[in-house]
């Protein structure tokens, strides 16, 4: 089910006059409302008002209820029919009731929240209630979650609400009618009902900015909600429109929205380059035609007829794009009479549903049409879109936070890594001694975590013969993600690009019984995958990199077990590096799979009675999954709430086939095929390295931070006394280091909160005839005064610096 949609039946009142469309749209209206579960972001409920409507699927005496985070369960759905009842403007006084009832039900769920809702957030109530639950998935943080379309990334068209355009219509609120009073004009009874329900107070208007401090703790909306689609893939065709009318060389390629926003490719015939006043002149334009209003319309025509319209105005590349479509019926969008594109949608009904405030343009760059580095060289200008400028606002400033911590720059800054190209080629890491000082630090919680989890370490070559990635099916089905083989006395072989078929090698190597099963295999294993010099970036895309692989092999009966063994081991791991926010996704059998319907059934239901028992909230990636099974995908929040694929748990019944992994039933059958589960957490050390350096922007916790305390000599005699400290620190466990001494006090003590040091030791005169060290914190100042070994015990108790106690504070 990709939108939650209530049809509430509502008669229309005798004293409601028929509304135009028109009408109706300048009098859409949404009602926002704040949901009761943990902070989530607020929720919307829109209204349709009954009336001749865009769609015919939809009744024309229905009004329609879109519910949106935190209004997709029953209780929430009975509260959004109130609300309809109640602002279709027909006041009659059962209904009234209903929808004050409703309401004070809302207003207790938010004034006592405990009283209606249980340990996990849950509304309490009956069966259906987890019903409605198991058939609506949510994410970690309690907010409901509709299903994601297959892929991931573009929305289904008829998940649209109202298909062909965008309004979403409110009923008319100007023409309220109101009970009849009774014979002896006393207001009816079911009006003191009324009268005596509670007072809700009233949401913040949609169009009030909330607090800077309230947009910074807000989830700004993703392209998991129709309506921002349809936003910025409009805001896309606008852009189109814009850059055609100012600069008449310009060709449209494609234009469709991604996750931050939009973009369009465009190619000039006069090779000219699209400058940064360019873009503010397209702005400009944009702007213009959003003022117009001007309709978006659908229009469906034959091959024929878009490849006749599309040679006569002379666009080469939308010709490919027709060619490439399958279906004989094709889909053109307009907006007005003068712009159109090959779409297939979804679109607002007019420009004027975009909010020309929430819509910025932000760079152009450079991209070969259809990915080709032997095709034309297109200029790409991307975009971004959103509901309400405050929106936009906060995207554009956490854009700057993000820039501050970009990982590339604070590896040079700090000293944590760099990528040699010019001298060792693109896409390969050499990790600094600091940086190596963290990697190692990650590696070693990751081992010990895995050692108390039954996981068994194996380490495993880096290259082997071509005919094992055969076997695997790797060299059909990843090869050009694949180095050139090499020759070896006549054999070809392959550096790994993958860890899995050493695993079931190990497997192999010894019969196996049940009794055996589970088996856990655990590697940081560096593979190699051939990426194209123009996509590496960072640590994010690399070409040699190490892989946190673990596979479990078990009986068909473990599976929920390993799989709520791996969950627990993924939070536990994720945690200590500070991520505790994140989404679940639960991803399903694709169209071509291998397997049986019953071995898939009993892999997808073992994955969700795993998330049931772990407590998690999921959503639904339908048809998404591994050809060769189902998975669960983890995506981490950053401290910007940016998010970040991270961890996967993944069945597999392939590869068992493929190198016929067999163990001994009970009965001594000896051809039973164990489930194979991939399972990582980091997904690979560098990327999560880079995702947690931008996180912490570079400001690591104390345990993790590569240097934890650096002493600072204010003088030449003061120099052999911090050695000394220093080898007494690095025996107790303690990352310690000395600083050259050839700064000031004031300038040593600045290098090191510039280089995020979180505590120093200030080390003179007075230090060296007491024995003792003045400790200083990283964002707390002065700590007082301390003896070495206890300051020693002090860091290796604390996590972060807050947990550090206060020593003695000199008079």
């Amino acid at each position: 089910m990709r939108v939650v949609v209530l049809l509430a039946w509502l008669f229309r009142s005798e004293a409601t006059p028929a509304v135009s469309p028109a009408v109706r749209r300048r009098r859409a209206m949404t009602v926002a409302l704040r949901t009761p579960r943990g902070g989530s972001v607020a929720s919307t409920a829109a209204v349709v008002a009954a009336g001749p409507s865009h769609d015919d699927a939809v009744p024309p005496h229905a009004a329609v209820l879109r519910i949106g985070d935190g209004l997709g369960r029953v209780g929430d759905g009975l509260i959004a029919i109130a609300l309809a009842l109640f602002l279709r403007g027909t006041l009659d006084a059962k209904r009234v009731a209903l929808a004050a009832a409703a309401l004070a039900t809302y207003a207790a769920s938010l004034v006592a929240p405990d009283a209606l809702r249980d340990a996990a957030g849950r509304r309490r109530g009956p069966a259906a209630a987890a019903a409605a639950r198991a058939a609506e998935p949510a994410t970690c943080d309690g907010r409901p979650a509709i299903a994601i379309p297959r892929g991931g990334a573009e929305p289904n068209p008829d998940s649209v609400l109202l298909r062909g355009g965008g309004s979403e219509l409110a009923p008319n609120m100007d023409e309220p009618t109101a009970p009849a009073p009774t014979k002896d004009g006393a207001a009816p009874k079911e009006a003191e009902a009324v009268a005596a329900a509670p007072v809700v107070p009233a949401p913040r208007p949609p169009q009030e900015p909330p607090t800077p401090e309230e947009a910074a703790l807000a989830d700004l909306p993703t392209n998991a909600d129709p309506e921002l689609v349809r936003i910025r893939h409009s805001s896309a065709h606008v852009m189109g429109m814009a850059v055609q009318r100012l600069f008449p060389d310009a060709q449209v390629t494609v234009g469709p929205w991604i996750e931050q926003g939009f973009y369009y490719d465009f190619y000039r015939t006069s090779g000219e380059q699209f400058s940064t006043s360019d873009l503010k002149a397209i702005k400009k334009e944009m702007d213009k035609i959003i003022k117009k209003d001007l309709p978006i319309r659908e229009e469906i025509v034959s091959r024929d007829e878009a490849r006749r319209r599309i040679e006569a105005i002379g666009e080469p590349f939308k010709l490919e794009i027709l060619d490439s479509i399958d279906d004989e019926t094709i889909t053109v969008y307009h907006i007005g009479d003068e712009w159109w594109d090959l779409c297939a949608g979804p679109h607002v009904a007019s420009t004027g549903e975009l909010n020309a405030k929430a819509v910025a343009l932000e760079t152009v760059n450079g991209a070969y049409w259809r990915g080709d580095e032997s095709r034309e060289m297109l200029q790409r200008i991307y975009g971004t879109a959103f509901k309400a400028p405050w929106q936009l606002a906060e995207h554009k400033r956490r854009l700057e936070e993000a820039k501050k911590r970009d990982h590339r720059v604070l590896g040079k800054k700090l000293d944590l890594f760099s990528l040699q190209e010019a001298d060792a080629g693109g896409g390969l890491v050499f990790w600094h001694p600091r940086g190596a000082a963290v990697r190692q630090l990650i590696e070693d919680t990751w081992k010990r975590e895995h050692a108390l989890a039954g996981y068994d370490l194996l380490y495993t070559p880096h290259v082997a013969k071509l005919d094992l990635w055969k076997t695997s099916g790797h060299n059909d089905f990843y090869r050009d993600g694949m180095f050139n083989t090499m020759d070896v006395e006549d054999d070809a072989y392959q550096l790994k690009p993958m860890n899995c078929p050493f695993h079931c090698l190990v497997y192999k190597n010894e019969p196996k019984s049940y009794r055996d099963l589970p088996i856990r295999y655990a590697e940081l294993g560096t593979v190699y995958r051939y990426e194209r010099s123009g996509t590496l970036h960072g640590l994010f895309r690399v070409r040699g990199f190490t892989q946190d692989d673990a596979h479990v092999f078990c009986t068909p009966e473990q599976i929920e077990d390993e799989i709520l063994g791996v969950l627990d081991l993924t939070e536990t791991i994720l945690s200590a590096f500070g991520f505790t926010k994140y989404d679940v996704l639960l991803s399903t059998r694709p169209d071509k799979s291998v397997g049986s319907d019953e071995v898939w059934d009993r892999a997808t239901n073992a994955l969700i009675g795993a998330l049931g028992r772990k407590g998690w909230a999921y959503a639904v990636n339908e048809g998404d999954g591994a050809f060769y099974g189902p998975k669960i995908d983890i995506v981490v929040r950053d401290a910007l709430g940016r998010k970040w694929q991270c961890s996967t748990v993944q069945c597999d019944f392939n590869l068992p086939e493929r190198f016929d992994l067999t163990y001994v039933s009970p009965d001594g059958d000896k051809s039973q095929r164990p489930i194979m589960v991939h399972r990582a957490i980091f997904g690979s050390l560098e990327r999560f390295f880079a995702i947690l350096v931008e996180s912490t922007a570079g400001d690591f916790p104390l345990w993790l931070a590569p240097t934890q305390l650096r002493l600072l000599p204010v003088t030449d005699a003061a120099r052999a006394m911090c050695e000394s400290i220093k080898r007494r620190a690095v025996a107790a466990g303690v990352r310690c280091e000395v600083d050259p001494g050839k700064e000031r006090l004031a300038k040593q003590i600045r290098n090191a909160e510039t280089q995020k040091v979180p505590v120093m030791a200030v080390v003179g005169e007075q230090e060296i005839a007491s024995g003792d060290l003045a400790v200083r914190a990283r964002g707390r100042g002065d700590l007082g005064a301390v003896a070495p070994e206890n300051l020693f015990d002090a860091i290796l108790a604390a996590k972060t610096v807050t947990d550090l106690p206060t020593f003695r504070l000199e008079e």
